[in-house]
């Protein structure tokens, strides 16, 4: 078993209680055991506009997690991906810190990451 970054969407849906049991199945040990996330995916979700409620579990919820801020390899890889595939940033960053740190992004939309070579995907959607 690999280790995983998990996409924005993700966590999104997990929120609003919008995923099927079987991959909650499969994401709540990951979610429990120090979740892994790029630091843009921490951004998207504390910039909702959403209830106190959420907000306040939102900030509980990466207090736990290992959030991996944007270093240098990760730029450069960013930078290379974009040349490459025309993406949009976020996703340029998610793609590169998931190459870095050697992590499978799991993501409901792989779309955006399907042609980016030796970028590991688990699509549950």
């Amino acid at each position: 078993m690999g280790r995983y970054l998990i996409d924005s969407n993700i966590i999104s849906d997990f929120f609003a209680n919008n995923l099927e049991e079987a991959f909650l199945n499969f994401l709540d040990p990951n979610l429990e055991n120090s979740p892994i996330f790029s630091v843009i995916t921490q951004i998207e979700l504390l910039s909702w506009k959403t209830s106190p409620e959420i907000e306040k579990s939102l900030v509980q919820f990466f207090e736990t997690a290992q959030v991996i801020g944007l270093r240098k390899d990760i730029v450069h890889a960013c930078v290379g991906i974009r040349r490459a595939y025309s993406i949009k940033i976020p996703d340029g960053i998610i793609a590169a810190t998931a190459l870095c740190e050697d992590l499978i992004l799991v993501t409901k939309n792989s779309k955006d990451f399907s042609r980016i070579k030796g970028l590991r995907i688990f699509n549950f959607s």
